[in-house]
């Protein structure tokens, strides 16, 4: 099978057969990848968050985790993707919409690395009195506690704007601009474009967004599978409204879970849940002078604001468009705070059993002191009865 791009040969193939002209060969290479991406978009191995992946014919493929960090000056968007994956795929395609031409190079891990660490949640220990379960006597003790972007001129229906090899990607950036010209294309080299994939992308055709389509493999010779943590990918493109897309996603087939940073000058949130729960901030606070090498180059100096969201989809076929973010009232910071809970203990012995314990002792004492007390008291003994005389 061949989905790469460029004028590096395939990862897995045969007999290479007899030779192409170069211009054939790379408009060939780019409509194998673009109809394998969209064909296979009608059950695919996974959808996730910014768009679709899809693994080689007669392999799977699936994302454990995707962690995005985005930063927007109102002007421009970049968001760096890192994906961590599994399954046997020795190559996989994934493609992404933008709202306009994009610029793509490679991330930095140290990145999400600085991020985790800078919101990673406050822990503070807290006591309890009165036993839960799991405490004495309720178990065991040994048992433990248990699309909004403005639209870029208007291009010629298909093209190719541009290719670069990136480490392990081969990348190809694509545009169209009519809503009927990609399944026209497609459709002219033999191939169909699915009618539920067409309404999925038919939002971003029609405001004239484009594409970024690209090739992971592990090595040059395609000999191990996919595994692991990926290079993260930085894309940038103009934007005058910061959005992040989510439309592909709908057509997973699991829930999905989004792990988003987001840098800007102020405090930002989402316009709306897009059929997901509720999104949860988990941190929002203004970068330091120095918040991390990778982080200080990502931020720049007019977007050192960051907040921090997660959201979960547990139905994908749900999601209602694009995530489109927004300043929030205030700039209040925020961070989350987890509570060690712990049996209040002295000396060893849970509290309560000491109180409880020392209670009922002390009233025990009681009772027995007062006993005693009754028991040694000397009794008087009632004076003499008083007879009158009798009357003579």
């Amino acid at each position: 099978m061949h989905f790469g791009f460029g004028e590096r040969p395939a990862t897995v193939r045969s007999d290479p057969g007899p030779a192409v002209p170069r211009g054939r060969r790379i408009a060939a290479v780019l409509l194998a990848l673009l109809a394998l991406l969209l064909g296979s978009l009608i059950s695919p191995a996974y959808a996730c968050g910014c768009g679709a992946m899809v693994p080689g014919e007669g392999s799977s493929i699936s994302v454990d985790r995707e962690v995005s960090a985005v930063r927007w000056d109102g002007e421009r968007e970049e968001i760096a993707m890192r994906l961590s994956v599994r399954g046997d795929a020795r190559e996989a395609a994934w493609i992404m919409p933008v709202p306009s031409r994009a610029d793509v190079r490679l991330g930095d891990r140290a990145l999400f690395d600085e991020l985790a660490e800078l919101t990673a949640p406050v822990h503070k220990e807290r006591r309890y009195f009165w036993p839960r379960e799991g405490d004495f006597p309720f178990s065991d003790p040994e048992v433990g506690d248990g699309a909004g972007a403005g639209a870029p001129e208007s291009p010629a229906p298909v093209g190719v704007t541009g290719r670069e090899r990136l480490g392990p990607f081969d990348v190809a950036r694509l545009t169209a601009s009519d809503p009927d010209a990609l399944a026209d294309w497609l459709e002219q080299e033999g191939f169909r474009l699915p009618e539920r994939l067409s309404q999925a992308l038919r939002p971003y055709v029609d405001q004239g967004w484009s594409y970024v389509a690209i090739r992971l493999a592990p090595d040059e010779g395609g000999s191990s599978t996919l595994g692991g943590a990926l290079d993260p990918l930085r894309i940038s493109f103009a934007s005058d409204r910061l959005v992040y897309p989510m439309r592909l996603s709908r057509l997973a087939q699991q829930p999905q879970a989004l792990e988003l940073y987001v840098l800007a000058a102020h405090r930002m949130e989402t316009r709306s849940a897009i059929g997901g729960y509720l999104p949860d901030v988990t941190y929002a606070g203004r970068l330091g002078a120095s918040a991390g090498p990778a982080l200080d180059s990502f931020a720049g100096g007019r977007t050192r604001y960051l907040t921090a969201i997660e959201q979960i989809f547990p139905q994908p076929s749900d999601i209602a468009g694009d995530h489109e973010l927004r300043r929030t009232a205030t700039d209040e910071p925020y961070q989350e705070v987890l509570y060690d809970e712990e049996l209040l203990r002295w000396a060893g012995i849970p509290a309560w059993i000491v109180t409880i314990g020392g209670t009922a002792l002390l009233l025990l004492t009681a009772i027995i002191w007062r006993a005693v007390t009754r028991a040694r008291r000397t009794v008087t003994p009632p004076p003499p009865v008083w007879t009158p005389p009798p009357l003579d």
